[in-house]
């Protein structure tokens, strides 16, 4: 199959998607050895794909076409010319946002989530209008559709009306290579050379949205439970600034302990599992995800988890994570206190968390993803040849 991939929704790699995208590509280049793959890449993104320079083709997109609105509209009309061009057999867009009306060929989308029908505050009202009703439509055009959760499959039966038979849940991976449980010691030594941070500290990595990431509460919990137990303990909020991240910003200025309270900003990948491994315990207090690929890199490194009940979040993680009633704060200053307390309980979460991390891998989800494009494909031409034989026959 001629395969081509969007990434222009990737955000210069500091989103989920942006890290879905990367690590599929690579995925697939491994197990796509038999096949023909097309990256379509803005001018500024093309470095993060130097992995694959060599053993794909990459279309460099003109920077003009990254802010939103010139991105839907060249994902609407140039690229179904340049899937023609290339002669593609399928498309894979891994963003609903920029879901293709026109047909060059296959289609499959990838759907995180439907935030704007979970979550009413989480954008303007013009995304709110094009996710809600542009996007319905767009969702009904593709052949297959990746849903990466229960969770999301069932909002895309129940908000968009999409075919089941055109609804496939394939889960997020993890890359194990990086994501592993090596010396936290020597990671805890790494992290107080370079960022003066020295455990015992809750990690969260998310970027500072509000109030969709939820940082307000997670805050207020902790500025509860230092009140109430006073102890060394930290917490590091990684990640770049968002919508609303000045309302974070400012509630750790008032914090009582702002001191304690860390924002390094945005965490390059290759420090990332180091900060997992560092970290005493991973937060995931976010009000909604489609997934949620955080706790499952904090397990893989061996840290023990509490996240959010809410979402697919409680799906992914499964009895392997603290789980937590995100909205209420007394919940959370509760498994805030308990966590730093019982040293037992963490130990039992970071042996779950081990164990269930090894159920994900990336090399298995671009397998899934392999099929699902074979059967898109097989759905748009099925229809031809039928005609064929239906015309041929006495």
């Amino acid at each position: 199959m001629r395969i081509g991939i969007s990434t222009s929704v990737i955000q210069r790699g500091k989103s989920g998607v942006g890290q879905y995208v990367l690590a599929l590509t690579r995925a697939l280049l491994t197990n796509a050895t038999h096949h023909e793959l097309t990256l379509f890449v803005l001018e500024e993104d093309l470095p993060l794909f130097e992995f694959a320079r060599t053993r794909t083709e990459i279309v460099p997109v003109a920077e003009r076409h990254r802010p939103a609105v010139q991105n839907i509209r060249w994902h609407q009309l140039a690229l179904p010319r340049l899937a023609r061009q290339h002669r593609l057999d399928v498309l894979h867009v891994p963003s609903y946002r920029r879901m293709l009306w026109r047909h060059p060929c296959a289609l499959v989308a990838t759907i995180h989530d439907l935030a704007p029908f979970r979550l009413p505050k989480k954008y303007d009202l013009l995304r709110m209008f094009y996710g809600r009703v542009i996007v319905r439509q767009l969702a009904h055009r593709q052949d297959q559709i990746i849903a990466v959760s229960r969770d999301t499959a069932n909002d895309l039966q129940r908000f968009f009306r999409v075919p089941p038979s055109r609804v496939t849940v394939i889960h997020n991976g993890l890359a194990h290579d990086r994501f592993s449980p090596e010396d936290r010691g020597e990671a805890a030594a790494v992290l107080a050379r370079r960022h003066g941070l020295h455990p015992p500290f809750f990690l969260y990595v998310a970027r500072l949205e509000h109030p969709a990431k939820n940082h307000a509460r997670l805050i207020a919990a902790f500025n509860r439970f230092k009140t109430a137990s006073p102890s060394p303990w930290q917490l590091v909020l990684c990640g770049s600034d968002w919508h609303g991240a000045e309302v974070i910003h400012e509630l750790v200025r008032h914090s009582p302990f702002a001191a304690d309270i860390h924002r390094p900003g945005f965490v390059a990948d290759a420090e990332l599992p180091m900060w997992y491994r560092a970290a005493s315990v991973f937060v995931y207090p976010s009000l909604f995800e489609g997934f949620g690929l955080p706790p499952l890199e904090a397990m893989a490194c061996g840290c023990p988890v509490l996240a959010s009940s809410i979402g697919a979040v409680g799906e992914v993680c499964a009895d392997a994570a603290a789980t937590v009633n995100p909205l209420d704060v007394d919940d959370l200053t509760r498994q805030l206190t308990r966590l730093a307390q019982d040293n037992e309980y963490r130990e039992q979460l970071r042996t779950a968390g081990l164990a269930h991390a090894q159920r994900f891998d990336w090399r298995t989800t671009a397998a899934a993803t392999l099929e699902l494009y074979a059967r898109a494909v097989g759905r748009i031409r099925t229809p031809v040849l039928t005609s064929t034989v239906a015309s041929a026959a006495p």
